[in-house]
């Protein structure tokens, strides 16, 4: 992968969603070349362009990520939840969007799940139902790759798990992402706010103990590891990051397996965080990290701006600064608004990959 100069470069590579060694390789090679893959949350068709030109705008691949709110959001509020029924509708519509559109971006695209917790897991039950039968139709499945978060579960039970549905998802050449230790504050209605702060730092041996049971399942899976994480965006200095333990664990691993930085790891919680600490978690082997907080307030700002700018054309449908019998359509119509809510979000999109040096990867 050292030797790759672009993503075009690796053997199979597409415009659009990619999946199995494909979506592996880009992972290696983000890992080979010291940059990481922002992943971004998304709840509607509109957010998911705002990723997607984006990513088209700094020529390089992109994560798009369903949490179960915002798939359940996707589908409709309205919808019964039951049996995590809308939440997976939502996935899967959602996914078959970004499928559908996402080729004409000119970019490589991972079309990931998030944190499902152990009361979730009916709906990573029915994303993988929907993976397993488009790999019957078309060879690959529905998704990329899921995250399950059981880290609020006992570590024999969470890895245990894991390798259950690792094995499932080896069979349809899909990644895993999972969590080991916890990642603080709240996140789609799971509240760790008030968790024990030693929970927030994973030990070498914790770490370890997940690719020892993994890895001789798939080489494909990655772990969030936690080293002081939290969900949200707080002042700084509140949050106390601690990078260098990355270091640790893939050193403590590489001693293990007799490899150099093994590990492949993922960044949660880190919306606030400094630069120096993004760049030294990647240094360290992260090769995707997780976006929701900040680019939530880069499209709300977009909306913000957009009514304080033109406030006197959006009191009424008839009347503004310019005569009481004007009309104000072109200024409610939602394509308007919306789309200055997009543009904001495309720009922090840009900044956070900027951030993670995932810039011109896609050069040719």
């Amino acid at each position: 992968m050292a030797s790759y100069n672009s993503v075009w470069d690796i053997p199979g590579m597409k415009a659009g969603v990619v999946t199995g060694d494909v979506a592996w390789a880009i992972l290696e090679f983000a890992k080979a070349k010291k940059f990481a893959i922002p992943a971004f949350n998304v709840t509607s068709s509109s957010t998911i362009v705002a990723v997607l030109e984006a990513a088209k705008k700094i020529n390089s691949p992109i994560m798009i990520q369903f949490s179960q709110g915002g798939a359940q959001f996707m589908a409709g509020k309205a919808l019964d939840n039951t049996g995590q029924a809308a939440a997976i509708l939502g996935s899967v519509a959602g996914a078959h969007f970004v499928r559908a559109i996402a080729p004409s971006y000119g970019v490589p695209v991972i079309l990931h799940s998030d944190h499902c917790a152990k009361k979730l897991l009916p709906w990573f039950d029915g994303m993988l139902e929907a993976d397993e039968a488009y790999f019957k139709e078309h060879g690959e499945p529905l998704f990329s790759s899921h995250m399950l978060d059981l880290s609020e579960e006992p570590d024999d039970e969470n890895i245990g798990t894991c390798q259950k549905y690792l094995e499932r998802m080896k069979a349809i050449n899909q990644i895993l992402e999972m969590e080991i230790g916890i990642t603080g504050g709240v996140e789609d209605g799971v509240d760790n706010s008030g968790v024990s702060k030693d929970k927030l730092y994973s030990t070498p041996e914790d770490v370890f103990q997940v690719h020892a049971a993994l890895s001789p399942i798939s080489e494909k899976f990655t772990i969030a590891a936690a080293f002081g994480n939290v969900h949200g965006v707080y002042k700084p200095g509140n949050v106390k990051l601690r990078p260098e333990l990355l270091v640790d664990y893939q050193k403590f691993a590489g001693e293990k397996t007799g490899e150099e930085s093994p590990l492949f790891l993922v960044f949660h919680g880190g919306s606030g965080s400094e630069l120096s600490e993004i760049e030294s978690a990647v240094d360290a082997g992260v090769v995707k990290m997780n976006v929701d907080t900040d680019t939530q307030w880069a499209y709300w700002e977009g909306v913000l701006k957009f009514y304080k700018a033109k406030e006197g054309y959006l009191q009424g449908q008839i009347g503004n600064p310019e005569g009481e019998d004007k009309p104000n359509k072109s200024y409610y119509d939602p394509r308007k608004w919306m789309r200055e809510a997009e543009g904001t979000m495309v720009a922090r999109v840009a900044d956070q990959c900027k951030m993670l040096r995932n810039t011109d990867k896609c050069a040719k």
